[in-house]
């Protein structure tokens, strides 16, 4: 078995996705479940985890009506304004949807210090009210922030996306390999091996130069808190399904004492609480 713990859909709007540039010509268009589901099957893919693009409640929707009309939809990552101060109200109404496991936002886009708001912090406080998890997605700048998030609140399930992000068109490791292996002390974090072909070169990266960022989340976090995710489309920049599968795949086969089927499915399931 295999689950995609990180992918996305959307119906490609100029105006609300300005993060696909027009260097982006690939990905400006409209990407859905039929476009999806033959290239799982031809990858071996059992199902997937379908994570928020865009910031607002309707995108969280748009993913639940493509999970309730494909089964190969395990789990649903949506967003929803954690800031607000009818928060509560919002994660009490959205619990009634079972394939909606947990929430993001771009942090990505904000400035350092987001996550250390107060009204950010009680948003994320009451996550865990409702058997919600949290995706982190920063850059490395902004994993002291993670480290600072993560630490006040160590009974609420974090997983943080594309490794964090690391500088690998620049071959860069510290302080970020630093930084992860801080962020991996904390039990309740996980990490997605995904989008790592996007931040290399997207027309000369290798396996090899992958290893040592591969090497760092897997000495912090070990094969029983990594998830496997192809960020499909988004890996389309630079990679196709295939390639990035094989990646992950290559690297497991030399990598002594991983625990294959943590990484390709069981933590997914475990972390997000997906149906098996």
């Amino acid at each position: 078995m295999i689950i995609d713990a990180h992918q996305h859909f959307w119906k490609f709007n100029p105006v609300r996705d300005t993060w696909i540039s027009e260097e982006m010509q690939v990905l400006r268009k409209d990407f859905l479940p039929d476009d999806l589901q033959p290239v799982l099957e031809r990858n071996g893919i059992d199902g997937c985890v379908a994570v928020q693009a865009g910031q607002s409640e309707e995108e969280t929707y748009f993913l639940l009506r493509l999970a309730e009309a494909h089964d190969f939809i395990r789990g649903v990552v949506g967003w929803v304004d954690l800031r607000s101060p009818a928060v509560e109200d919002r994660l009490a109404h959205f619990s009634q949807y079972g394939k909606l496991k947990g929430f993001r936002h771009i942090v990505q886009a904000e400035p350092e210090g987001f996550m250390l708001q107060p009204e950010f912090q009680r948003g994320i406080e009451k996550l865990r009210r409702y058997n919600f998890t949290y995706d982190l997605l920063v850059y490395p700048n902004q994993l002291p922030d993670a480290i600072s998030l993560v630490r006040k609140f160590p009974d609420q399930k974090f997983v943080l996306d594309h490794m964090g992000k690391p500088n690998i068109k620049q071959g860069v490791l510290y302080p970020w390999n630093e930084h992860i292996r801080t962020l991996a002390r904390f039990d309740n974090v996980y990490c997605k091996v995904s989008g790592l072909v996007t931040e290399a070169n997207h027309q000369t990266w290798s396996e090899e130069a992958m290893v040592p960022y591969l090497n760092a989340v897997f000495d912090a976090f070990g094969s029983y808190r990594l998830l496997f995710g192809s960020d499909w489309p988004v890996c389309l920049l630079a990679a196709d399904y295939r390639k990035v599968k094989d990646l992950v795949g290559n690297y497991l086969k030399d990598r002594r004492f991983a625990q294959e089927s943590e990484v390709w499915y069981q933590n997914a399931i475990d972390f997000y609480d997906l149906n098996p």
